[in-house]
């Protein structure tokens, strides 16, 4: 008897499939148990959960600051340390704002799209049931985070009462970079590649990202409770997204394969990049005196260059499909 082939591919990719759902939580964890809750009242509560839920507002302590100074590429300025403490209060609130809005576009504007398109089969790969369906359900939980974060930016602005609204902020580095380099291509299928080669590197670095927010016990327990909550989703998806690069890139020719990985350099270079439009956004917003100076001084300096450090998620994947040295970025 010969052997099914859907039923090979379905036994080889088994591992990156598993059904659209929330995030998984700690039910014992009052914080993460009230996000997953806010996500979908209606979502049915696990069986360990034995006592209703606080909500978020409940579990907000006004005391804590909501982003880790130290994220700030200014943090140590003078200018910015002689700032009054509800002025730095502010700034820091507008640091979590962005820092939200960044996650929702990059998820909306950048990841999501590059899902489409594989979904769709737009590079002709013949992803099968199996992955297209995985490719699928990674596109439903990104609309969970992104409900996540907005949520979390929600709650900042009411229980502190400020008006930080994402719409006075620009989009961050790497949507900015990805729209021009689509804008960029001559032809759909170089579009494409460039969509995909983002896409990439987004999902297998963005743990990175978020993990800069996991570890300060000083910040906000709802905004480090949000990032844990994504990062561990996330894991799955750096998995799929490496796996589906893996075979449309086994399947290009030479030129295509050239687009690919310029279009990984360039999207590396985004993503790791301190964000100084923004903070000249934040600063001009708060009328902070001399603090358009302040930014471009962290801005000029090159070890502030870059706020994630560790990409190498995608350098390992180079490694795997044994193109690194073709990359053009200096790892």
């Amino acid at each position: 008897m010969t052997d099914n082939p859907f039923r090979e591919e379905a036994a080889a990719h088994e591992q990156l499939l598993r059904l659209p759902s929330l995030p998984p939580f700690d039910p014992s964890d009052p914080v993460e148990s009230a996000i997953i809750d806010s996500l979908a009242g209606s979502w049915p509560r696990r069986a360990t959960v034995k006592r209703p839920e606080p909500d978020l507002d409940e579990l907000f302590d006004p005391a804590k600051a909501d982003y880790p100074e130290t994220l700030i590429p200014f943090h140590d300025h003078d200018r910015f340390r002689g700032l009054d403490e509800p002025t730095r209060n502010r700034i820091l609130a507008w640091a979590w704002i962005a820092y939200n809005k960044n996650v929702m576009d990059v998820e909306q504007y950048v990841v999501n799209p590059g899902f489409r398109l594989l979904s769709q089969d737009a590079f002709g790969t013949g992803l099968g049931d199996t992955l297209t369906v995985a490719t699928l359900q990674a596109m439903v939980d990104e609309q969970y985070h992104t409900l996540m974060h907005l949520n979390a930016s929600a709650l900042t602005r009411r229980r502190r009462g400020w008006n930080l609204t994402e719409s006075r902020l620009p989009y961050g580095p790497t949507v900015r970079r990805h729209h021009a380099a689509v804008a960029a291509a001559d032809t759909p299928r170089e579009s494409a590649l460039v969509s995909l080669a983002f896409t990439t590197v987004a999902e297998t670095s963005i743990s990175a990202y978020l993990g800069l927010m996991t570890d300060d016990d000083n910040v906000q327990p709802v905004n480090r409770a949000t990032v844990v909550l994504h990062r561990r989703d996330e894991y799955c998806h750096s998995s799929i997204a490496g796996e589906l690069l893996k075979i449309v890139f086994e399947r290009l020719d030479g030129d295509d394969r050239r687009m690919l990985l310029a279009g990984l350099a360039d999207g590396l270079e985004a993503f790791r990049a301190n964000d100084f439009a923004t903070w000249t956004a934040v600063m001009e917003g708060e009328n902070v005196r001399g603090g358009a100076a302040m930014v471009a001084d962290a801005a000029h300096e090159a070890d502030r260059q870059q706020l994630v450090q560790d990409c190498s998620a995608i350098r390992r994947l180079c490694d795997d499909l044994g193109v690194s040295d073709d990359v053009p970025y200096e790892w």
